[in-house]
Parts: structure tokens; C-alpha cells; sequence
């Protein structure tokens, strides 16, 4: 059976896991740890960083690294988001040439995809590595309240990382798989989800059999630990301001060292009651004067700087709540979900609001990967062990007369699903209609998402609202969305698969696919380079360690001289091939270095 990884791409970090039989496994990177930060550099000699390694020189580099992709990815350049995004980051956010998102490092643009790509294909590596074998296929989460564009995007950016992403899952409905996966559960639960980027709040029925049905989704996709640091930095920069008259987010490295500050501080104020945030040097004077911070933040002070963010969560519960026709005392649990969910206020407003104690048995960082790597197994097995049901997020309808939304599949609908609706022209001798396929929940086209559009031609000539023309919409399994326009009395149809864009085309797609699989491959050769350079220098010591030995027991031996003489030069040849990296002559030269060292051991111990 083919090994489906699941990921759980995160704003800050990234996870990621695999069934091994009935039991869900985090893979744990090299440097040991279960996530892996969603942070992407590239170094002044043109070396892309992908996680501890890029977040550990984010400060030098602040110019050069990114982090919190996921908030731009499949954006618009002209939303409120984006314009947020270029006001608060150290890096440079540029306009692409399809209205998209392009982020520059260094003397190259790269677009949101394509970063998002460098975090998956590391998370792909890491799976590699603990399988022993290549991974082709996977399942990846994003937030529930994730337009199409949005899942597109993801979807792309998979596809740039030398992966088949075989069903793109949200994040909550992730959490209560592995939350319900192996347990005979029957209940209602709500999945409260705050990372570091995104907030969602999920309400779903498990069953007793395996089936999980998700009643009702809502979310913000730019609510997250994000703006609960971005709190902490503006009271940083603040009291700063009013001490000296200066603005530290005009200098990139000052804003990252706040950034990194006030990370740490908030995470520590979930396990303290205060902590100091103490930044030497944060920034010289014209004079060359140093300038210090130093400043006292209590947990009191965070409640209060981020109150409102929380509370934000809570309005949203209660819209998932009274979309699922629930009252509080009919949700049996809650579920916390991300990394912010850690903090003390948020878990006394949750317990508060659902009138419970959340239930704290899921990992809050690891439950979403873990649920995506049930899933994935799910896909490829022939036995079917569970059933998921999910919901489309957002409302799916077309434009009418005036610039009005007419919604046609609501908000939180089951899919697959189905919906059709009759329409009229609008003009006199109407002979096309232009059907514009949108997503969102504003009343009026302009502000929610387009989807897609095609024309209906060849319309009998008739008096204004004479025309009939029925409207079908379809979601598949999959989340993909077919429209079809018909005209009810000639039979006359059009319809369109409709294509979510992630603001790449396809030429650009393939292209990044192939510089993605060109970095692999110099990485491999690397991976490949170092792991022979240390066994090399470890052979060299122990020959040259032994060289004393050797000389005394057969150094005067022609024989022994010249076996002195060949590993000499063995070792020599070994150095020059390390100095020149030449991988497939270090390879070589490690056989030859082994065969001496077993044959001076051997006179060792004979001698």
C-alpha cells in the first residue's frame, strides 16, 4: 500500500505524520523536534533555509526571511490583509503580475506558492528520511474558512514541492479525527483552533461507527498569535517611541529582535505571571550612541493588550453555534487546537463561554498532522473505517441584476452536494447572459471572492424576464465546483469546471516544480557530500593515529614502507577531493581509506 503522508502546513510551524499500522506517528526532524517553524531565509551567498536553521538568523537576515506565508497565500494584492501584512513585516511584499502576492529575497521574487513549497517539501524530506523510502502522495491541512483560492494555492504549492496532494482537509475536522480515531465515540463537539495565524471553531457529530460529520465552520483567517505578538511589539515600540523619539520599525533588524521578544514573552507568560524583555543594543543614535529596552510585561498587562482578539473568538463561536441551531449545554466537548490555546485567558474564555472545561487530551501542536495522516491512510485503504463529512465554508452563488450575490449552495452545506435555481433576463432581446460564480457571504458580488465566469449565447430573442435559465451548481467530494447554465425552453446549455486560482499559471507552476526538484537534488548531492567528508576525516585520524605504530612494527620492511607510502598518499588524495568537493572521489577515496585502516589494525594486532 503507498505510504500517504499528512501535514499540517502552520503559520509558525509545521508538522508532520504517517499511520504505521493502526498507530498515528509524528515524524520528528533531524535536530529532533516534532514541528518544524514555517520560516524560509536565503543567505547573502544565495543558500535557502528552511526552519530552525532560517529562524535562528532571522535577525542578521531579517531582510531576507519569511515567516508567516500562510496569511498571504492565495490573496488578492489589493485586501486589507495584504496591506496589513506589508505594513508589520521585515521583508519585502511585492504586487505579482496576475493581482497576486510576491514576496523578494535577495535579487529574486518568489511568490506566496512557491515559498509555502520550500516549507512542504522540508516536511516531505523529514518523512523521507524516517521512511527510508520517497513519498509521492499526501493529505494537507488549511484553516476551514479558507476560500477556494486559497485551497488552490496549497494545493500548488504541494504540487511545487514534488508532492501529489490527494485531498486538502481542514484543519478542525483534522483534530477531531485523531481527537475521535480509534474510539467509540458517540457525540458532539466543538473544535476550538486558535494558531498562530488563523482562528477556526468547528462544530461536529461523531458517531458511534466512525462517521464524522461537521455540522457548521466559521473562522477569521487572519486572527492568530501573529496579532496577539504584533500587541506586545506596538506597546514595545510605544514606550520606546515616548522615551527616546524613535520608531523601531523603521529599522528591519530592531523589528525582528521585537518580533523574536515578544514571541518569547508571551509564550512565557502562559507558564509565569511576568517576565522581562531586555534588548541591549536595540539601536544606535546618529551620535553612536547604543540604546537599550528594557521593559516589565505581566500577564495582566497581555490579558488586557489582547482582549478584544479573544473576544473576537468568541462572537465567532456563537455564530458557529447558531448556525448549527446548538445551544452551549448541547456541545459534550471542546477541543483546544493550536498553540494559542495555551494561553491562560484564552482557556478561561473558552471554559467560560461553553460552560466546561475544555478537554486538554489532544496535542494542541501535533493533533492537526496527526489527523491528516489518518486521513491520508483512509484514501489509499480498501476497507473504509470511517466516514467524513464535511462543509463548504463559505456560500457559493452567482451575480444578479444590480451588482446583488444570489446565493445558491449556503454556507456550512454538506458536500457533495447539488442546488439548482431559475432565473430571468433582465434586458429586451437578451441573447447572452454572463454568469459570474462567486464565494462569500456579503450581500453585494463586489465583495466576496470570484470563483470563475462563462457566457450562456444563443438565447431565443424575448421581452425582458422572459428567458428562463436554470442554474446548477455541484461540489464533489473533493471541494470542486461545476456550474452549469441552461435555458430552459431551447435546452441551450454552458458550464464550467470552475478552476480556483492561486495567481500562478501553469508554465509558472511547472517551472518552480522544476527548480524545485533542481534544489533537491543539489541538496541530496550535499547531504550526500557531508555524510561522506565525515567518514573520511574520521579514517584519516584513526590511519594517522596509527602511522607511530605502523613505522615501528614495519617500517623497515620495503613493504611496509610502501604501505606507508600509499596510505600517505591515500590520505592526501582524500583531503584534495574534500577541498574540491568532489562527492564521487571522496566516495571512492572512503573505500580506499577503509581497506588501509582494517590492514594497519590487523598489523596492530598481530603485532
Amino acid at each position: 500500500m503507498e505510504r500517504v503522508i499528512g501535514i499540517d502546513l502552520g503559520t509558525t510551524n509545521s508538522c508532520v505524520s504517517i499511520l504505521e499500522g493502526d498507530v498515528p506517528i509524528v515524524i520528528t526532524n533531524r535536530g529532533g523536534y516534532k514541528t518544524t517553524p514555517s520560516v524560509v531565509a536565503v543567505t547573502e551567498a544565495g543558500k535557502r533555509l528552511v526552519g530552525h536553521i532560517a529562524k535562528r538568523q532571522a535577525i542578521t537576515n531579517a531582510e531576507n526571511t519569511v515567516y508567516a506565508a500562510k496569511r498571504l497565500i492565495g490573496r488578492k494584492w489589493n485586501s486589507p490583509q495584504v496591506k496589513n501584512s506589508i505594513m508589520t513585516s521585515s521583508y519585502t511584499i511585492v504586487e505579482g503580475p496576475h493581482n497576486d502576492v510576491r514576496i523578494r529575497l535577495r535579487d529574486k521574487t518568489y511568490s506566496v506558492p512557491e515559498v509555502s513549497s520550500m516549507v512542504l517539501q522540508e516536511m516531505k524530506v523529514i518523512a523521507e528520511d524516517y521512511l527510508g523510502e520517497p513519498v509521492k502522495k499526501a493529505v494537507v491541512t488549511v484553516p476551514a474558512y479558507f476560500n477556494d483560492n486559497q485551497r488552490q494555492a496549497t494545493k500548488d504549492a504541494g504540487a511545487i514541492a514534488g508532492l501529489d496532494v490527494i485531498r486538502i482537509i481542514n484543519e478542525p475536522t483534522a483534530a477531531a479525527l485523531a481527537y475521535g480515531f480509534g474510539k467509540d465515540l458517540d457525540r458532539t463537539v466543538a473544535v476550538y483552533d486558535l494558531g498562530g495565524g488563523t482562528f477556526d471553531i468547528s462544530i461536529l457529530e461523531i458517531g458511534a461507527h466512525g462517521v464524522f460529520k461537521v455540522i457548521s465552520t466559521t473562522g477569521d483567517t487572519f486572527l492568530g498569535g501573529e496579532d496577539f505578538d504584533a500587541r506586545i511589539i506596538d506597546w514595545l515600540v510605544s514606550g520606546f517611541q515616548q522615551e527616546h523619539g524613535i520608531d523601531l520599525r523603521q529599522d528591519r533588524m530592531a523589528l525582528q529582535r521585537l518580533r523574536d521578544a515578544a514571541e518569547k514573552a508571551k509564550c512565557e507568560l502562559s507558564a509565569t505571571r511576568d517576565t522581562e524583555i531586555n534588548l541591549p543594543f536595540i539601536i544606535s543614535t546618529g551620535r553612536n550612541e547604543a540604546l537599550h529596552l528594557q521593559r516589565a510585561l505581566d500577564r495582566a498587562t497581555l490579558e488586557q493588550l489582547t482582549a478584544d482578539l479573544v473576544e473576537r473568538t468568541v462572537e465567532i463561536c456563537r455564530q458557529a453555534l447558531a448556525d448549527a441551531r446548538l445551544g452551549v449545554t448541547e456541545i459534550e466537548d471542546v477541543i483546544l487546537v493550536g498553540g494559542m490555546t495555551r494561553m491562560p485567558a484564552v482557556q478561561h474564555t473558552v471554559a467560560t463561554f461553553f460552560k466546561r472545561e475544555p478537554n486538554k487530551s489532544v496535542h494542541p501542536d501535533e493533533v492537526v498532522a496527526i489527523g491528516a495522516g489518518i486521513q491520508g491512510a483512509a484514501l489509499v485503504r480498501e476497507k473504509q473505517e470511517m466516514i467524513l463529512l464535511d462543509v463548504t465554508p463559505h456560500a457559493l452563488g452567482i451575480m444578479t441584476f444590480g451588482s446583488h450575490f444570489e446565493e445558491l449552495i449556503p454556507q456550512n452545506t454538506t458536500v457533495p452536494t447539488a442546488r439548482t435555481k431559475t432565473f430571468t433576463t433582465s434586458r429586451d432581446d437578451q441573447t447572452a447572459v454572463k454568469i459570474l460564480v462567486l464565494q462569500g457571504e456579503s450581500t453585494r458580488a463586489d465583495e466576496n471572492e470570484l470563483l470563475g465566469e462563462f457566457i450562456l449565447t444563443g438565447l431565443r430573442r424575448a421581452a425582458k424576464g422572459q428567458v428562463e435559465i436554470e442554474v446548477t451548481f455541484e461540489i464533489n467530494s473533493d471541494g470542486i465546483v461545476s456550474v452549469q447554465a441552461k435555458d430552459l425552453e431551447t435546452g441551450q446549455a454552458q458550464s464550467i469546471q470552475v478552476t480556483a486560482t492561486s495567481g500562478l499559471t501553469q508554465d509558472e507552476i511547472k517551472n518552480m516544480m522544476s527548480s524545485a526538484q533542481d534544489y533537491m537534488v543539489e541538496r541530496r548531492t550535499d547531504e550526500r557530500f557531508e555524510a561522506s567528508k565525515q567518514e573520511a576525516e574520521t579514517l584519516i585520524a584513526e590511519i594517522e593515529r596509527l602511522f607511530p605504530e605502523i613505522e615501528r612494527a614495519v617500517g623497515s620492511a620495503d613493504f611496509g614502507r610502501d604501505a606507508l607510502a600509499k596510505a600517505r598518499s591515500a590520505v592526501e588524495r582524500t583531503r584534495k577531493a574534500i577541498g574540491n568537493k568532489t562527492t564521487d572521489e571522496v566516495v571512492q577515496q572512503v573505500e580506499q581509506l577503509g581497506r588501509t585502516l582494517r590492514m594497519f589494525k590487523g598489523v596492530v594486532t598481530r603485532g
